[in-house]
């Protein structure tokens, strides 16, 4: 069997960027690393790609291994692969970042992998290149939140407009104007009306919606922008 020879042993590793809401803030879920390198420091959860397993389904894994959650928003990010990034031996890192309903998350999985979401304004500082990833993924999610419709997939499966623009105020830490956002979303057609009002409010007036899922794939997949003025953000 045909084998490459004089070839350094050199491991791939996934880096995962989990991104949440709570309501108010967008969270990572971070790792306040039990074993070494970089004992009690924080970082992104990750792992090895086995032989078996292409790079995609590896980043799956990790994710359902840390938060129980299978199929969620996951896009590969980039590959970080500097000579020294890693301390004990060399290791290219590809890079995804997932957007998580927290709602549906398994907690006795992320307690068990010693793992806390933290707010993005206040994240620690990480170790390895695990900061540029953040930096670079939170970036990109801006970008595309503002052309995909992506910022529903950290959404509960019914919610109001009000705590939709929450999310989106969230991902580009800035008030929008409640009218025109309402509009705007409104005149996507992704909206879907349940005829239920959010009985958590403190008003209890608020429309409770859903997502429509025919159009919410438009706007994945078709070359439709969703809210581009956010690009501008």
């Amino acid at each position: 069997m045909f084998a490459y020879t004089h070839q350094s042993r050199i491991l791939v590793a996934l880096d995962c960027i989990i991104f949440g809401f709570d309501g108010e803030e967008l969270k990572l879920l971070l790792i306040k690393r039990n074993f070494e390198p970089a004992l009690g420091r924080w970082s992104l959860m990750g792992g090895f790609l086995h032989s078996d397993e292409a790079i995609e389904e590896a980043a799956q894994r990790i994710l359902y291994e840390l938060t129980g959650l299978e199929n969620p928003f996951l896009e590969q990010l980039q590959t970080f692969g500097a000579i020294d990034r890693d301390p004990v031996e060399r290791t290219i890192s590809v890079v995804y970042y997932a957007l998580v309903n927290t709602r549906n998350q398994d907690t006795e999985a992320i307690r068990a992998h010693n793992a806390s979401w933290i707010s993005l304004s206040k994240k620690p500082d990480l170790i390895f290149d695990h900061n540029q990833m953040v930096e670079l993924a939170h970036r990109q999610l801006r970008y595309k939140a503002a052309l995909h419709a992506i910022g529903f997939e950290l959404m509960p499966e019914k919610f109001t407009i009000p705590q939709l623009q929450k999310v989106y105020e969230a991902i580009y830490d800035t008030q929008l104007d409640r009218r025109n956002f309402s509009r705007k979303i409104i005149a996507t057609e992704v909206l879907i009306g349940t005829g239920e009002k959010d009985t958590q409010s403190v008003t209890k007036k608020g429309q409770l919606y859903r997502l429509n899922t025919e159009k919410y794939q438009q706007y994945l997949n078709d070359y439709v922008s969703f809210l581009p003025e956010l690009t501008r953000t």
